[in-house]
């Protein structure tokens, strides 16, 4: 891989209490984006709880409602890329923020036989395959996206021993 993603993506810890691995998370990040072919210009990825993740669904999509994963892209129709960047302009570019809901991870894993771990790193996933351009609006597109979240989820073993 020809880009170096780790000074791009940036890890925000906004949880009191809950953690990941950062160097898997690292890695399942860059994991996803090569194999989705998609450039990164900036991605923060931010670890949160209820209050934050709730606040900002409120805020922009008027849910009022815990969820796990909200995706911001912060690019615009026409991308304007500084002279200085090495990131060419494309589409497939990724420019964003993910908001995790740690707590929703916590209070739902065992629900879905899995550990709190996988639980959030599939809500990393699944914000980014938003930002890649994957949409969840219909039972095809809902299912489609959990596919790809398994596939990549697979991939984290291997990720974690490299």
């Amino acid at each position: 891989m020809s880009r170096q993603h780790s000074k791009r993506l940036s890890i925000e810890y906004d949880h009191p209490e809950r953690r990941l691995d950062e160097e898997t998370l690292r890695a399942l990040v860059r994991h996803v984006l090569a194999e989705e072919g998609a450039s990164l210009v900036h991605l923060t990825v931010v670890l949160s709880g209820h209050s934050t993740v709730r606040a900002l669904n409120v805020s922009y999509l008027s849910h009022d409602y815990n969820t796990d994963v909200l995706s911001f892209s912060l690019r615009s129709s026409a991308p304007a890329f500084p002279p200085e960047s090495d990131v060419p302009p494309d589409d497939d570019a990724v420019e964003g923020e993910v908001y995790v809901d740690l707590d929703t991870a916590a209070e739902r894993h065992s629900e879905f036989e899995t550990s709190f771990e996988a639980e959030a790193y599939r809500y990393v996933v699944h914000g980014v395959l938003h930002l890649v351009g994957y949409d969840d609006a219909t039972e095809a597109a809902r299912a489609t996206m959990h596919d790809r979240e398994t596939q990549y989820l697979r991939a984290l073993d291997l990720l974690a021993a490299s």
